[in-house]
């Protein structure tokens, strides 16, 4: 038998959302007749942008000829794309952010997942607690997790986000080499305010760590005090790399497209160096069609179609918390974010809950307990379902309670 990796081998159970979705199935092979809404996993169901689809069947099509068809493209990404995320993500929020500090890649689960990658085998690393798995996981896949014991990693440094904190992570009490942060924050739905998130920028710039910042859900801040990123926070260019993504803001979840932000300031251009030398030993490029496509998405037509969208989910997250704060229950989240973070009622696990609403309900959601120990006893529900759908699954958690 091969030498096989014991960090995967180790891993505890399954991946949370497989979870979710093998009782889900489970559930549907039993009652076929009840099908079941899913307010769990975020995943999108509004149509692309048609200037979008456009243009990638318009590349697609250049392809097909000897003057327009591509190769291999170049591992950090096409210019145009890299220049087009600096000048409409970036410059409109007066952040200074080069096209060579830009990153294309095919997601921000796959860049959150491997800046682990840029750290040594003996750094230790905090993250706020609940926590997207990803994180996490690909700490303990790489053997810098230590041990699993009763649902925490012995090397990693958790920094609750619970109700008596307003449910912001304080700061580590130990030293790390680099801490991950995630606002608006998957799954609460909290979000910090510029003042709030200058206080970490501030600790890893006097402490010489690593912010790996997950800007995921930024295009659905309504609030005037939240930044859209965390460069807009004075020192953030010399400890923060940035990770955002297509996905949410115009619905490539299934096209699968994203970027990430490492400032030749960083430590005098290493890390911008380390990942650049990271992708070209590990990636051939996103595809050129999807890369033109993500380029659509800045025209005017794709701007205003994905304003629309945004606002489309926006409205499912407000009727979500506002429908069951009436019925008493403790809601969180769903201002500036597209989760909503409920806490169970009668001080019952997030995973009995669950079972609660897939039974009576006939609507799933994801159980805080699959984010961490902080996050038991509650259950994060999104609003990328159909507005049709998320009102008969608010109507159908009322009446189970």
């Amino acid at each position: 038998m091969p030498a096989l990796n014991s960090n995967l081998a180790s891993m505890p159970a399954d991946y949370l959302f497989q979870e979710v979705a093998q009782r889900v199935t489970a559930y549907g092979q039993v009652h076929p007749d009840y099908p079941v809404i899913s307010l769990s996993i975020g995943d999108v169901t509004r149509p692309l942008p048609p200037v979008v689809s456009k243009a990638m069947a318009d590349a697609a099509m250049e392809m097909s000829t000897p003057e327009g068809f591509r190769g291999y493209g170049p591992a950090c990404g096409y210019e145009f794309l890299r220049s087009g995320v600096a000048k409409n993500v970036y410059e409109p929020r007066g952040v200074q952010v080069d096209a060579d500090e830009v990153f294309i890649s095919d997601g921000a689960k796959t860049d959150t997942s491997a800046l682990q990658e840029l750290l040594g085998p003996e750094a230790r690393v905090a993250v706020t607690d609940p926590v997207y798995p990803v994180y996490v996981d690909s700490n303990a896949l790489a053997g810098r997790a230590g041990e699993y014991r009763s649902g925490l990693w012995s090397n990693i440094e958790y920094l609750p986000c619970v109700k008596e904190n307003g449910f912001v992570p304080p700061l580590p009490q130990h030293y790390v080499d680099a801490i991950y942060l995630c606002f608006p924050n998957n799954p609460t739905g909290v979000s910090l305010s510029l003042n709030e998130l200058q206080r970490y920028v501030d600790w890893a710039v006097q402490n010489g760590a690593l912010i790996f910042y997950d800007a995921a859900y930024s295009h659905f801040i309504t609030s005037a005090e939240v930044p859209h990123s965390i460069y807009e926070c004075r020192g953030a260019r010399e400890c923060a790399i940035e990770c955002g993504s297509f996905s949410k803001m115009a619905g490539f979840t299934g096209m699968r497209c994203g970027w990430t932000v490492v400032p030749r300031t960083l430590y005098g251009g290493t890390i911008n160096r380390m990942w650049k030398r990271r992708l070209a030993a590990k990636s051939n490029g996103v595809s050129y069609p999807v890369q033109r496509a993500a380029e659509a998405v800045f025209t005017p037509a794709g701007k205003e179609h994905c304003r629309l969208n945004i606002e489309y989910y926006k409205n499912n997250a407000r009727m979500i918390r506002n429908e069951l704060r009436k019925s008493g229950l403790e809601v969180y989240g769903g201002v500036d974010a597209p989760y909503v973070w409920v806490r169970t009622p009668g001080g019952v696990s997030g995973w009995t809950f669950f079972d609660h609403l897939l039974e009576q309900a006939q609507v799933a959601g994801t159980p805080g307990e699959g984010f961490g120990p902080s996050g038991a006893g509650y259950l994060r529900l999104t609003a990328f379902n159909t507005a049709e759908n998320t009102q008969e699954a608010v109507r159908r958690i009322c009446a189970a309670l």
